[in-house]
């Protein structure tokens, strides 16, 4: 009988779904509306639906299914298959995930942070593949990563390692939600550059995003401002450059205390491309030790948004026994 895996992928927008046979091919997949302001019993049955449909669609039972697995965002204990809290997801605290899937499925339940998920993707089947020692980084709405050394996945004690975008670059910065400020996520991700952006123009600076959004600045996107580069706006060049300067600075720190052979940027803003990463590669390349940022690649990664699916369900896969 054919086993198959199935990846889920939490978002806070949307539901990525697919099962995978046992070489890690697509038979089907799905994205829905998560739905997340409802609360999270609602997005849980929403993800035993979703995976029951896909189940009848392709005529498969669940003694055919070997395991699934789960991407959930924020901070979580995966021994337990517990989500502590997502800050996205309201009313998101102290989630028994694994304990709710297994009332209506009889195949083992896993779940890891999505970020760690796109980590798994992309170091088995994307950029990462056959490296030993990586470092993925996903930058959308925030700055996450998750860290590959020596051919084992990193976690620390409270499944915690990798929070890269809590790195303070700032004494006295932008606050963030994390009770800190000055952290590079405030100024590297998509929410950042933004940010950034909106305050030159908040002292005067002129950009042809403003002919685009009228006066609605709350408006303007970090893809305005890579199709703004793409025409020479200055702003949207000078705004570029410095968040993958600072960004790089970042990284360097990171290329010190990991000593990668690559790091793979991901996420949403990853579409910005050399965009960004030029200032990234050339700052890390005049500041972080020249023996490690000489042996160290920063690359954008492959996947997209097939990464946390396929991530999730080799994950869970992993954690069976052999």
């Amino acid at each position: 009988m054919s086993k198959y895996v199935i990846g889920i992928d939490l978002g806070g927008t949307n539901i990525k779904s697919a099962i995978f046979n046992m070489e890690f091919q697509r038979i089907h997949e799905r994205s829905d509306p998560t739905e997340a302001a409802k609360g999270p019993t609602h997005v849980l049955n929403r993800i035993k639906e979703i995976v029951q449909e896909m189940m009848l669609f392709e005529g498969i039972n669940q003694t055919s299914i070997k395991c699934m697995g789960m991407g959930i965002p924020g901070l979580l204990n995966p021994d337990e298959g517990l989500s502590i809290f997502s800050p996205n997801f309201p009313g998101w605290e102290n989630i028994h995930v694994v304990n709710q899937m297994k009332s209506s499925f009889d195949f083992p339940v896993f779940i890891d942070n999505d970020v760690r998920v796109n980590m798994y993707g992309e170091w088995l089947f994307g950029a990462g593949a056959g490296y030993k020692n990586l470092v993925l980084i996903t930058l959308g709405t925030g700055l996450g990563s998750g860290i590959v050394n020596d051919g084992k996945v990193f976690y620390g004690i409270t499944s915690s390692a990798g929070e890269i975008g809590h790195m303070n670059m700032y004494r006295e910065g932008r606050p963030c939600r994390c009770g800190s400020s000055g952290c590079l996520g405030r100024y590297v991700s998509a929410i950042g550059m933004v940010k950034t952006f909106t305050d030159k123009l908040e002292e005067g600076r002129s950009s042809i995003v403003l002919q685009w959004v009228g006066d609605d600045r709350t408006a303007i996107t970090a893809r305005m401002i890579s199709e703004a580069y793409d025409l020479g706006d200055l702003l949207a060049i000078e705004v570029m450059h410095e968040t993958g300067k600072l960004l790089g600075f970042g990284l360097s720190n990171v290329v010190n205390l990991l000593n990668p052979e690559i790091i793979i940027v991901g996420g949403g803003m990853s579409a910005a491309g050399d965009r960004l990463l030029d200032s990234v590669r050339e700052t890390v390349g005049n500041h972080a030790l020249k023996l490690s940022s000489h042996a160290c690649k920063i690359e954008q990664a492959e996947l997209g948004g097939q990464a946390g699916m396929i991530g999730a369900a080799a994950y869970a896969n992993s954690k069976m026994p052999s």
